[in-house]
């Protein structure tokens, strides 16, 4: 065996101290996961041995060592110099003969017939570790030719272990300098240039959810997901419908992806690829179909599984051949380390947004805005700046951490620049845009990633509340809490609070966040004049047609909900828009009609048995049986809204059992809101057609005092205490227990008043679904019997 290379096929994850953890876990993965339908291009690394016999030229060790002892890599100005002074000594040393001819005629070996092209990367062996990730700390060169540009490859790869970000990186996670040797890999190249590339993850990277694998996907090579460069699209695939060979993606989102890095028409060392603008077609459409996103998460999958540990994969998809191979892989350092306690932060306030991206961190951070434009200018960056800059790069890893929150115009969730902000536990919003145009440099500003995946700029300093949750103090309560839950994009981050499922999931909150355009102009698009098709046609980019849009977004928002909290159950109310809601989605104002009070209107069960609606009642069946049947998460319970008569339910009861949503099948239950004083009045004969209540406070309190709830004039008087109010919701309760179905409460009231909660549980009732922000403070205030506690 020779002491300075070494073919991938021959190692694994015990040659770590020889070939760094990359290429060992590509040697890992190729030995160990073929069988598992894990492809990984083959290649060779050198050594570690090899690197230290370098650095014994010529005294070239001792000289690195004496200039970074005193070095304090706080000094941005300084660390730079140092890096530059020790690269150059690197690159003007010569590998030894015996390095040179043993790299070269293992190149030989894989080259084969001539021209091959490979990829040379670095791999620390302090790198790729569950404690620490190194993640683009070193030098990676793509599309690399003949065997001279290979040495030099491989030389300019030795010189970046002393990239000013790896010295910080190091020092920052407690490494000895002299401890890390570095190997390089050097890997056939797969032509996803011509195809598509990303990185995906064995967990959701913002709330730690492990039951999902996140994908990432940008067109040409994988350099510019990483590097923050691109908005890529997003996947994710529930893992438990994975394994049971169901339809298994609860999420896409369409990334901007617009631009590629592509093969250099005249590769050259230095330029061996070219960034080019993607073809507007391309830019609205997927770059992977679902098998292609199935197939990497299975791939994932398996990783994870042979390593026991969530796992960061990059991946690329060969667009000559089709086939999807696996690039490199490491253990993910941040959430997989998450103890038993949650962090929550809420703003006390809003302001003006200054700029909206994606959200990383699900923390909130304040302080004057910094816009950098270069590195160059990076020592203007002071203890508590927001960073604001076009994209970072890991060479600006030695001042992010002095900052309150990073804000960058381009990049996505699995880019340098926010795997960096993860581990420092940073708040940063990415891919906004404008953000360099939007913010002032200087002004205050106040940066929140705690409101779902778009983070958001706002001017000015404001106000937040961070709470701790330990987990194992809270105490056991004396009713199950639920969750309300609207927001898909938060599903996976509420599931973390403690909870027994939810109690409300609306599909109005879906529609309009996620689809946005009132369902009957969808089916009938080819009515609509060019304008509003031409608006239609952007709002439903990357998807078929219309209709398939809008069961598509429906059944997603409905599954990322659904798989968040499984097996617990979640109660998905059908859409309860009223005229003047729906009339707001794109198209909708010609198919609502006007209505003096839109809350006691065209709403809720009535739309259901509406012959125009219909069509549009259909669609929303249609997403519920893909996300129970195809899907598999038969925890979804179906709950109608706004009955106003017996009759009523139980025509709304046959049409969901004519759309595939029959009561008792694979476990369905059919619930009704509990919100009308009939519901309460009748209950009993209500309860012939359905298998549960759940009360509604708001339009309850609303419909039993006469009150209109949107009049600020007569708003004093909404009290769901109120004697009659309460009345009418005994009954309910009372009718529940004596039949032997469920009943619960899913309004505001509990949510505002505890006082409240703890009388709705002497009555019996089942269980209360809360606003997430109230679940803790009611959970701890029940469990000890109504008496008010400072825990945190």
């Amino acid at each position: 065996m020779s002491d300075y290379t070494i073919p991938f096929a021959r190692v694994g994850m015990g040659d770590i101290a020889s070939v760094g953890g990359k290429n060992a876990s590509l040697g890992e993965m190729i030995g160990r996961l073929g069988g598992a339908g894990v492809r990984v291009p083959d290649g060779f690394a050198t050594t570690a041995q090899a690197f230290r016999d370098f650095l014994a030229q010529d005294g070239l060790g001792g000289r690195i060592a004496a200039e970074l002892a005193p070095l304090d890599v706080g000094d941005v100005a300084r660390l730079a110099e140092s890096g530059a002074r020790i690269r150059g000594w690197i690159l003007a040393t010569p590998f030894p003969k015996r390095l040179e001819q043993e790299l070269l005629a293992a190149y030989d070996a894989l080259d084969g017939d001539g021209g091959t092209a490979v990829a040379v990367r670095s791999s620390a062996t302090a790198e790729d570790l569950p404690g620490a990730s190194f993640a683009g700390q070193q030098e990676t060169i793509l599309n690399v030719r003949g065997a001279q540009a290979v040495l030099a490859a491989a030389h300019a790869v030795y010189a970046s272990l002393y990239n000013d970000r790896a010295i910080a990186y190091r020092v920052h996670q407690g490494f000895e300098h002299g401890q890390v040797a570095i190997s390089v890999g050097v890997q056939r190249m797969v032509r996803s240039d011509l195809g598509a590339s990303g990185v995906m993850f064995t967990l959701d990277t913002e709330s730690g959810f492990r039951d999902a694998v996140f994908i990432t996907a940008s067109w040409g090579l994988g350099e510019t997901v990483v590097q923050g460069a691109v908005n890529p699209d997003e996947f994710y695939v529930y893992k438990p419908a994975l394994a049971a060979g169901r339809r298994a993606i609860i999420r896409r989102t369409l990334g901007s992806k617009a631009t590629r890095m592509v093969y250099a028409r005249d590769p050259a060392p230095g330029r061996w690829t070219a960034t080019e603008e993607v073809p507007a077609a391309d830019r609205a459409r997927f770059c992977l179909a679902d098998a292609d996103v199935e197939e990497l998460a299975r791939q994932a999958v398996a990783i994870e599984s042979h390593y026991g540990c969530p796992m960061d994969v990059e991946w690329g998809k060969d667009g000559e051949t089709g086939a999807l191979y696996v690039l490199q892989a490491r253990p993910e350092t941040v959430q997989s380390r998450v103890g038993r306690s949650i962090q929550r932060f809420t703003l006390k306030s809003r302001s003006r947004p200054l700029a909206r991206g994606r959200a990383i961190g699900q923390r909130i951070g304040a302080g004057p805005a910094r816009i950098i434009a270069s590195a160059r200018e990076m020592s203007r960056v002071q203890p508590g700046d927001v960073l604001v800059s076009d994209m970072t790069d890991p060479d600006w890893e030695p001042v992010m951490k002095r900052a309150a929150a990073i804000v960058t115009n381009r990049g996505g969730r699995t880019c340098h620049a926010a795997i960096i902000a993860r581990e420092l536990g940073i708040p940063a919003v990415v891919g906004c845009g404008d953000a360099t145009a939007t913010i002032r440099d200087g002004d205050p500003v106040t940066v929140t990633c705690a409101e779902g995946d778009t983070g958001v700029v706002y001017e000015g300093r404001l106000d937040f509340e961070q709470q701790q949750i330990e987990l194992d103090a809270l105490p056991e309560p004396p009713v199950r809490i639920m969750m309300n839950v609207g927001n898909p994009d938060r599903a996976f981050d509420f599931a973390s609070i403690p909870n027994h499922g939810v109690g409300l999931a609306r599909l109005e909150f879906i529609i309009n966040r996620m689809i946005g355009v009132h369902p009957r102009a969808l089916l009938e698009f080819a009515k609509q004049d060019p304008t509003l098709q031409e608006q239609i046609r952007r709002q439903m980019a990357g998807h078929a047609d219309p209709v398939s849009f809008f069961v598509d977004r429906l059944a997603e928002g409905i599954a990322c909900i659904a798989a968040a909290f499984a097996p617990q159950p979640v109660i998905v109310r059908l859409s309860d828009f009223k005229s003047n809601e729906y009339a707001n989605l794109i198209g909708g104002r010609g198919y609502e009609p006007h209505e003096e009070n839109p809350m006691l209107g065209f709403r809720g069960a009535s739309r259901y048995t509406d012959a125009a609606f219909g069509p549009c009642f259909e669609l929303e069946c249609r997403a519920l049986v893909r996300v129970r049947d195809e899907m598999g998460l038969d925890n979804v319970q179906v709950m109608v809204p706004f009955v106003r008569t017996v009759d009523e339910g139980r025509r709304v009861v046959e049409l969901l059992a004519a759309n595939g949503l029959r009561r008792g099948e694979r476990g369905l239950k059919v619930i009704m809101m509990c919100e009308l004083p009939t519901n309460a009045l009748l209950a009993d004969r209500y309860l012939d057609h359905f298998d549960g209540m759940s009360i509604g406070s708001n339009d309850m309190t609303q419909l039993t005092l006469g009150l209109d709830r949107d009049s600020g004039v007569i708003a004093r008087l909404f009290d769901e205490r109120d004697d009659a109010v309460k009345a009418l919701l005994a009954m309910a309760i009372r009718a529940c227990r004596e039949r032997g179905k469920y009943i619960g409460i899913c309004g505001q009231g509990p949510s505002d008043h505890p006082d409240f909660a703890r009388w709705l549980v002497g009555q019996g009732i089942d269980s209360i679904s809360l606003n997430p922000d109230t679940v803790v403070e009611t959970w701890v205030y029940l469990a000890n019997g109504g008496k008010e506690s400072g825990a945190q």
